[in-house]
């Protein structure tokens, strides 16, 4: 596969663009695979990927039942951050955002990874404690991160208002190396990737069964026919409970939507990610210039993939209190997308009780921040059978008692 780079864009405008290649294959399924990966968003595409380039396993189909991207990699707020309190989680999240500042030469495409820092605001005391704490345990464990003052969050975000009547800016947990990336890109990078290492990407294919023999997987029915297997790794997001009952096991997961809506494109006011747990609202503003707004999961479990008026109506009311002019902004779009959440907030990578599958799942609302790192982690243990960044995560750690709680990081949004 021929390299992106200005000279190709030069070529190419020299001819009308009419030499560029597919960034990825349609092919037709195989008999057999070493590995089938279920779910072509950005985590089954990374686990994919580093599967070949670490381990150098390439006789792999990523099988998804809609178009690449579709689901949860096309549906968030591209929020990058590494601040969690608890060490595994800390370890997971840190080594994906490290692997977010070299992705777009890793993969020659342009993942538009914007390093503008992320600001967690504190507006309650307990919160500031919170922080402070968590600003601590980075500290232990190498992550770079502060506690800064509401003066300097007003310096980075001018146009917030500090002395709101509920919800005053008493502080911000500040990591200047967080950011945003281009959703899509994330996904069309990994897909041409695998792609160019012989990987089979089976788009329109929907996974309706899953085989077994003397408790070892033997591969998946689909609606292409049978494939053969003899590692399987499920990788879908809110529909993992679903995928896990078709192989006969059951996750302690549970799934329900998270709505997110930006608003009419206006001129460039905040540079930063401000997230507001407090009162369950996160703002970004987009390189086309609209604000990026999202909120808490419904309180109910779903499969909605679309708005509804009651988060407009709790999400924006709340953040108008703290940056009074999005009150005069126009709502250009809505969606939702289907997120699967743990009893601890945590994920769950896994081995299964059945032998050759694994299950990565229950990324919660921190799902796109994490897809580098899940995929490495993942791969090790696909390839491998235990890698030290998921040793933490397995679900035997729910009978065990081994929670990894990250309610106060992780189960609210983003």
């Amino acid at each position: 596969m021929r390299r992106y780079s200005a000279f190709a864009i030069a070529r190419e405008a020299a001819r009308y663009h009419q030499g560029w290649e597919r960034a990825w294959a349609a092919p037709e399924p195989k008999k057999h695979y070493d590995v089938i990966i279920v779910g072509a968003g950005g985590h089954g595409l990374a686990t994919a990927f580093y599967l070949g380039k670490n381990f150098g396993i390439t006789n792999v189909a990523v099988i998804e039942k809609g178009w690449l991207g579709g689901g949860n990699t096309g549906r968030n707020t591209t929020i990058i951050r590494s601040n969690y309190l608890q060490d595994p989680s800390a370890a997971i999240y840190e080594k994906a955002r490290s692997l977010y500042e070299t992705m777009s030469q890793d993969l020659n495409y342009n993942v538009m990874f914007s390093p503008r820092g992320v600001i967690m605001l504190a507006q309650t005391h307990h919160e500031v404690r919170g922080y402070q704490r968590t600003a601590h345990a980075n500290a232990l464990q190498g992550v770079k991160t502060e506690f800064i003052s509401p003066q300097r969050v007003k310096e980075l975000v001018p146009i917030i208002h500090l002395d709101g009547p509920r919800f005053p800016v008493l502080g911000g947990l500040w990591q200047d190396r967080g950011g945003t990336a281009r959703h899509d890109a994330v996904a069309w990078g990994y897909a041409r990737a695998c792609s160019d290492m012989g990987m089979d990407i089976l788009q329109k294919t929907e996974v309706t069964g899953v085989t077994s023999e003397g408790g070892k997987v033997t591969g998946v029915e689909t609606t292409r026919g049978f494939i053969g297997c003899t590692k399987l790794g499920m990788v879908v997001a809110g529909h993992c409970g679903v995928l896990a009952e078709k192989a006969g096991f059951r996750l302690p997961v549970e799934s329900v939507a998270l709505q997110a809506l930006v608003s009419e494109p206006i001129k460039p006011c905040m540079d930063v990610v401000v997230m507001a747990n407090t009162v369950h609202g996160y703002m970004s503003q987009s390189d086309k210039g609209e604000m990026v707004i999202g909120g808490g999961t419904d309180a109910y479990n779903n499969y909605t993939q679309r708005g509804s008026f009651h988060h407009i109506e709790e999400t924006v009311r709340a953040l108008i209190e703290t940056f009074p002019m999005i009150s005069r902004l126009k709502m250009l779009r809505q969606w939702g997308g289907i997120v699967d959440v743990t009893g601890d907030r945590s994920p769950i990578l896994s081995k299964t009780p059945i032998e050759g599958i694994f299950v990565n799942c229950g990324w919660g609302t921190g799902g796109f921040k994490a897809i580098p790192g899940s995929g490495w982690g993942f791969a090790e243990l696909v390839a491998k059978g235990q890698s030290p960044l998921t040793d933490a995560f397995g679900l035997n750690r729910f009978r065990e008692g081994r929670f990894i709680d990250e309610s106060v990081a992780a189960g609210v949004a983003h």
